[in-house]
């Protein structure tokens, strides 16, 4: 079981609760529903957690694609003041066991189809300051983290997106991104909370199938990364009619450039915001500017800090927590950003050596040693390459024993258990990896390297 209570690591008045914003009342995230049969089933499945020892703190996984039952799920564990641990669907089984390891979850729901029900709970978990969920992203040291979110701050969140975007009860939001995403939990899940707008989820994405969920079901909403909006303006089936009920997208992750933006405004006839965030600090910028009570701040190395009632309260891991936030309470994102003497914020590069293929975030230190854990490979640097479908991909730099190639890379990772869409696909064999003076990889240099490749 994770701990019952928990201490932020923020201080002051970034402390939850009791901080002075107007946070949502809990009942928003719990009944604030589109129609009365998902308010029963919230009810009956947290009965039947309840029945199989689920109770405030304790913890519930799964792992699934997009389904309605996923928002049954979450909304159940919050009835209990319990916390979801949503698993990616495409994490290997590796990746499944270290998560499992990391929460000692008190239930796993194995087949979503037989969600457990029991008798209905009707009221609510009052405590807003409850574990909410673990989130599990990828950072820069290899291992993904486990990010710590209570109720209040995804309740804060869902309350000033929905006033960003002006969404109403008239709105359908199309949800691509996993539910287990940040971005899928918050607008596929949470938002409809504070407004009952309909969420239309896709397990898996495909254009095509897209423009005729947009068409269909009329979705004026829809967010995601670059990749889901090309692909769909690159699709046959594409035609400004099919996509005319479409007044909002918000797109965030590499490759978000105002080329993109002109375009997809074009292609769509819709507003297209540009948005920046991360799973520890949900969508703090859209447009070059903070929404709400968010604090941000470029230190000394040019990097970005922030703070403010969205933010996570810290990771699963305390050392994690310690490195990532300053004793008053400022996240360190790792990106960096100029502030121009207006207010806009703009996002120039990273510190954090991660890449970011169709809005998935990858760890290239988690890639190398997966590479270096085979027999053949003494040394590999994955580094990221510009792609216009994706963003970026992962190119591997290694230097190998003959016959290390994608082919053997691509049976090495899957037989390791990881996920598909972390494996490189481009290896480049090299006799020595450039280093810099301090014996680290030259990543500038390999960079380079595959920005001048055919």
């Amino acid at each position: 079981m994770i701990a019952p209570t928990f201490e932020s690591p923020r201080t002051g008045h970034y402390r939850q609760p009791g901080g002075p914003w107007d946070l949502p009342s809990l009942d928003v995230l719990l009944t604030g529903v589109a129609a009365a049969p998902l308010a029963d089933r919230v009810a009956r499945v947290a009965g039947g957690l309840q029945a199989h020892g689920v109770g405030p703190g304790s913890a519930v996984a799964w792992q699934s694609p997009n389904r309605d039952e996923i928002a049954v799920l979450y909304r159940a564990c919050w009835r209990l003041g319990a916390v979801a641990v949503p698993v990616h669907h495409l994490m290997g089984p590796h990746e499944v066991a270290g998560v499992l390891d990391a929460v000692h979850p008190a239930f796993v729901v194995h087949d979503l189809d037989a969600i457990p029900k029991g008798d209905p709970i009707e009221t609510p978990w009052t405590d807003a300051s409850r574990l909410a969920a673990v989130l599990f992203t990828s950072g820069s040291s290899g291992a993904p983290k486990g990010v710590l979110h209570t109720q209040a701050t995804l309740a804060y969140k869902a309350a000033q997106m929905q006033h960003a975007h002006g969404l109403g009860p008239d709105d359908c939001v199309l949800m691509p991104a996993p539910a287990a995403h940040i971005s899928g939990l918050l607008n596929g899940i949470t938002l409809p909370g504070v407004v009952p707008f309909r969420t239309v989820f896709m397990a898996r994405w495909d254009p095509e199938a897209a423009l005729a969920l947009i068409e269909g079901e009329r979705v004026t909403f829809m967010v995601g990364p670059p990749t889901f909006f090309v692909s769909m303006m690159q699709a046959p089936g594409f035609s400004r009619e099919r996509v005319a009920s479409l007044r909002l997208i918000s797109s965030g992750g590499a490759g978000v450039g105002e080329a993109f933006v002109a375009e997809a405004s074009r292609a769509f006839g819709a507003r297209v915001k540009r948005t920046y965030g991360s799973t520890e600090a949900p969508t703090i910028i859209t447009d070059g500017h903070t929404i709400g009570e968010i604090e941000v701040h470029v230190d000394g190395n040019g990097e970005l800090l922030t703070r403010g009632p969205e933010m996570c309260v810290g990771y699963l891991d305390p050392a994690q927590t310690a490195d990532a936030f300053t004793p008053d309470g400022w996240f360190h994102t790792g990106d960096l950003a100029a502030i121009s003497a207006g207010g806009a914020i703009e996002i120039v590069g990273r510190l954090k050596d991660v890449i970011i293929r169709g809005g998935e975030n990858i760890s290239t230190a988690e890639v190398e040693q997966v590479l270096e854990a085979h027999p053949d490979v003494r040394h590999a640097v994955a580094v990221g390459e510009a792609d216009p479908l994706m963003g970026e991909r992962v190119v591997a730099f290694v230097e190998s024993a003959p016959g290390f190639d994608l082919d053997a890379c691509r049976a090495w990772f899957a037989a390791r258990g990881i996920a598909r869409f972390k494996t490189p696909e481009r290896v480049v064999v090299v006799d020595t990896i450039p280093l810099l003076p301090t014996g680290k990889p030259d990543r500038s240099a390999l960079r380079a390297r595959v920005a001048t490749s055919d």
